[in-house]
C-alpha cells in the first residue's frame, strides 16, 4: 500500500457534518466525504458518479495547526417556507480560520497517482468545504517539497514523518506534539465513531455511514519542514 499527502492550508475552511436548518458548523478537522468530495471535483466526477474506489482510501490528518473557531452570517434569498411562502433566510455559519491540516490517503498507488496527477490539474475548481473558501497553498507537493507522491509507506508512518505545514503550529501543541487521527477497527482501543463516510454524493440517494477514528500524539521535534510560515 501507498499513502497520498495532501494539505489544507487557507485563511478558512469548514468541513461540515451535519446541518440544523439556520445553523451550519464545522467538524475541528477534514472530514472524509469532504475530501473526497474534493477529489470528485479533480477528477470531474458526475454526482451520479460511483465512488467506492475513494470511499475505500483509508483516511488520516495530522493537525498541523488547528485555527480558530470563527463564525459569520449568510443570507439566503427567496427560500420557501411552510409556514410564511417566500422568504429570505439568515444562517450563522461557522468555519475554521488559519488552520493547517496534512491528509493522507491510503490505497493502490496506481488510483492515488491519479488523483495526485488531478489535484495538480483539476477538472473543477477545488475548494475547502465551501465554494468560496479556496486553498491558500496548493494542495498537492511540489517535485522539490516531495519528490516522490504517492510514498511507499503506510498511512500512519506517512503522517508521522512528513515535514511539517507550518513554522507556528500555535498553543495547541504542547512538547512539540501533533494531533493525529486515522481510521481503525471498531473494536480498536479509543476508537470514535464518525457519520462522515460518503456513499452517494447524488441529489436524490445522498448518502453517509459511519467509520471509525483513533487519535494519538506524534512527536515531530526533527520533522523539518515543507513551505512554513
Amino acid at each position: 500500500m501507498a499513502t497520498l499527502l495532501i494539505r489544507c492550508v487557507a485563511p478558512m475552511q469548514s468541513w461540515g457534518t451535519s446541518s440544523a436548518f439556520e445553523l451550519r458548523g464545522t467538524e475541528p478537522s477534514p472530514s472524509k466525504s469532504g475530501v473526497i468530495g474534493l477529489i470528485c471535483a479533480a477528477l470531474g466526477r458526475d454526482r451520479n458518479d460511483s465512488i467506492n474506489d475513494l470511499a475505500a482510501l483509508k483516511m488520516g490528518v495530522r493537525v498541523d495547526r488547528q485555527g480558530i473557531l470563527e463564525s459569520d452570517f449568510q443570507t439566503a434569498q427567496n427560500v420557501a417556507k411552510a409556514s410564511s411562502g417566500i422568504d429570505n433566510q439568515l444562517s450563522k455559519r461557522y468555519y475554521l480560520s488559519d488552520a493547517a491540516f496534512l491528509i493522507g490517503l491510503e490505497g493502490e498507488a496506481p488510483l492515488l497517482r491519479e488523483v495526485n496527477e488531478k489535484l495538480n490539474n483539476p477538472v473543477w475548481p477545488i475548494f475547502l468545504g465551501r465554494k468560496s473558501y479556496l486553498p491558500g497553498l496548493p494542495v498537492t507537493f511540489s517535485s522539490k517539497e516531495l519528490p516522490v507522491n504517492p510514498i511507499d509507506k503506510p498511512l500512519e508512518s506517512a503522517l508521522r514523518e512528513a515535514p511539517l505545514l507550518v513554522a507556528s503550529p500555535r498553543k495547541e501543541v504542547q512538547s512539540n506534539l501533533l494531533r493525529m487521527q486515522t481510521e481503525c477497527s471498531p473494536t480498536d482501543l479509543g476508537a470514535e465513531q464518525r457519520a462522515d463516510q460518503p456513499v452517494s454524493f447524488s441529489f436524490d440517494q445522498r448518502r453517509f455511514q459511519n467509520r471509525y477514528v483513533k487519535t494519538v500524539f506524534v512527536d515531530v521535534t526533527n520533522n523539518g519542514g515543507f513551505n512554513v510560515f
